[in-house]
């Protein structure tokens, strides 16, 4: 039976993103999983969390067999700078954006089926001189795609956002009808094709208080969400909306719900992480790929410590897993 082949980015080196893969290594996964990283840096942290691994070196079009306990394929990319658990290094900044490059090359080449990211440091990039606004942004511009779509995942829970890193301020002007089309058509096709939804329901929040209160709350309701809304129905889609942000979030809208479209970062995603943090997953929609991420940072305070939580790390392996398979059987 076939498999598919994951690239695992750890992202920042500090943080607990090399911590993840050596602890998520430990067990027996039904996917082939390559570690794009510095082997020393991996190496180092496995005998400072005292993790027992055997490291086999990856190159370009190998053929690597399914993930086996204790084992780990890696495609070693040097850091920049030596690595201490839990120290900011500005000069890695370049190391963790090549790591994302290669990633995307390889899945864009077919040589990987998804990538599955660790936490990054965006300040740190930045600070290298890279402008890095997340992983989101940057994929996105690596394949050359005009939009893609964050969709946070827990357990009875989908989030998908319509803008994400801007400032509130200009959230309004960029929710445009040709923006809004482009967010709920990539949904609605990639719950269909990468996660094998028939018909997928997804319910889309208003921009304003109360969903705009009849035009009284503001005016994007009406002169956009709505009309969109309504010219994708007709053409064979299955959307809900808009509905108030304060009520939408409640079993008797979401039991039967595919996804739940906010129209900004902070409107849908404390719900999701206060349901589910640690048990999450971040997912890219719209690129011609599969990524997925963990739901936190870098928890540079507990890198090297071995007090960290995995769930959110394996909840991303799984699911990249898991629409890899109904990738290949739509």
């Amino acid at each position: 039976m076939s498999y598919p082949t994951l690239i695992f980015t750890p992202g920042e080196p500090a943080g607990i993103g090399p911590d993840l893969i050596l602890k998520v290594a430990q067990q027996p996964l039904e996917a082939a999983v390559v570690v794009c990283a510095d082997k020393n840096m991996l190496r180092e942290r496995a005998e400072l969390l005292n993790l027992p691994v055997t490291f086999h070196k990856y190159e370009k079009g190998q053929k690597v067999p399914k993930h086996e306990a204790g084992h780990l394929w890696v495609e070693h990319l040097p850091v920049c700078e030596p690595v201490t658990a839990g120290e900011l290094t500005v000069a890695n900044g370049h190391y963790v954006v090549d790591c994302l490059k290669r990633a995307s090359d390889g899945n864009l080449a077919g040589e990987f089926d998804a990538i599955v990211t660790g936490p990054v440091h965006k300040g740190v990039i930045n600070q290298a001189g890279v402008a890095f606004s997340g992983h989101t942004e940057f994929l996105a511009h690596e394949a050359d795609c005009n939009d893609v779509v964050m969709m946070l995942a827990t357990e009875g829970l989908r989030v998908a956002l319509v803008t994400t890193h801007i400032p509130l301020a200009y959230v309004s002007k960029a929710i445009t009808k040709e923006r809004l089309t482009n967010i709920l058509t990539i949904l609605h096709n990639d719950l269909t094709n990468k996660f094998g939804e028939v018909q997928p329901k997804i319910l889309v929040c208003g921009l304003n208080p109360h969903a705009g209160e009849s035009g009284h709350l503001g005016h994007e309701e009406i002169d956009t969400i709505a009309p969109v809304i309504e010219t994708l129905n007709a053409g064979g889609m299955n959307l809900h909306g808009p509905y108030p942000a304060d009520t939408i979030f409640q079993p008797k809208y979401l039991d039967d719900a595919s996804a739940v479209v906010a129209m900004y970062h902070d409107q849908g995603l404390p719900v999701l992480k206060y349901k589910g943090f640690g048990q999450a997953v971040n997912i890219t929609l719209g690129l011609p790929y599969i990524r997925t991420s963990v739901d936190h940072g870098t928890a540079l305070d507990l890198a090297g410590t071995g007090n960290i939580n995995d769930g959110s790390c394996r909840l991303a392996i799984q699911t990249a897993i898991d629409m890899a398979n109904a990738s290949y059987y739509e």
